[in-house]
């Protein structure tokens, strides 16, 4: 099925308005993401979630709410040469002009951290994002994180580290003076996303990753296994989990911290 890029288009503002393009749209208004004169660095992973938000911002260009510019970029982290070429089709076939900057992380984790290569991967993928943005002029970093990325990240937070954090929408770098990383898709669930990419035949690619290939279930996914079976305890749970992050009382913590100064309630 060949794909034409004015028929995803057209989805994105018809069929899933109400749970794709409102949501994004609420996402930016909610969190002011986006100012006049920015120029956002779009990041491209080859993955479903960031087409769509590619997609997205070149449909926001035709409706803005704010004088914008956007570049489409992606970092090749050692992809093979049958996913990258994967990933240029695809982008082509969305009419996604894409700049692609090699970085070859795949390699460098594969020598240092092969047991536990994704946090790592990460950070270092992160990294060079920001050097890319910085490299074209560019104010905003944009991530294709959504939803459900978000409730995972608080459960994972909460089993794995014992603290209390979540994925926030819109972060100013601490490294990379004047870039701000916002995440568009916050508000977006997951299925959705996969919805509009499999009507769309849009053929996009997982991680990529040839080390975390070999892992048979990661912890991110145990805890999407998890929401999942509780969700049929409480179908609404998700829906908990996610406002819990913008519920907190502090009366009710123990200790917490800010800026990096912990505070206690007996203080």
């Amino acid at each position: 099925m060949q794909l034409d890029h004015l028929n995803i288009e057209h989805d994105i503002i018809k069929m899933y308005r109400k749970d794709i393009w409102s949501r994004f749209v609420k996402g930016l208004k909610t969190f002011k993401m986006i100012d006049d004169n920015d120029k956002i660095a779009v990041a491209i992973s080859g993955g479903k979630d960031s087409f769509l938000m590619a997609k997205l911002f070149q449909e926001l260009t035709k409706h803005p709410m704010v004088d914008f510019e956007v570049v489409f970029v992606m970092m090749d982290p050692g992809y093979s040469k049958e996913n990258l070429h994967k990933i240029q089709k695809t982008s082509e076939r969305l009419g996604i002009p894409l700049n692609i900057e090699p970085y070859h992380v795949f390699k460098v984790i594969n020598n240092i951290a092969k047991d536990d290569p994704c946090y790592l991967c990460a950070r270092m993928r992160r990294g060079f994002l920001y050097s890319v943005a910085e490299k074209y002029g560019c104010n905003k970093l944009a991530l294709g994180h959504h939803y459900d990325d978000v409730i995972e990240t608080t459960l994972l937070n909460l089993f794995y580290t014992g603290s209390f954090k979540t994925m926030l929408p819109k972060i100013k770098s601490r490294n990379f003076e004047g870039i701000t990383l916002i995440r568009p898709m916050y508000f977006i669930k997951e299925k959705s996303i996969i919805k509009i990419m499999e009507k769309n035949n849009v053929d996009a690619i997982d991680c990529g990753c040839a080390v975390a290939a070999k892992e048979v279930e990661s912890k991110r996914a145990e805890i999407k296994t998890l929401i999942e079976t509780l969700k049929t305890i409480n179908p609404e749970i998700d829906k908990s989990i996610f406002r819990a992050a913008a519920n907190v009382h502090l009366d009710h913590i123990i200790s917490w911290k800010k800026s990096g100064i912990r505070y206690h309630f007996d203080e």
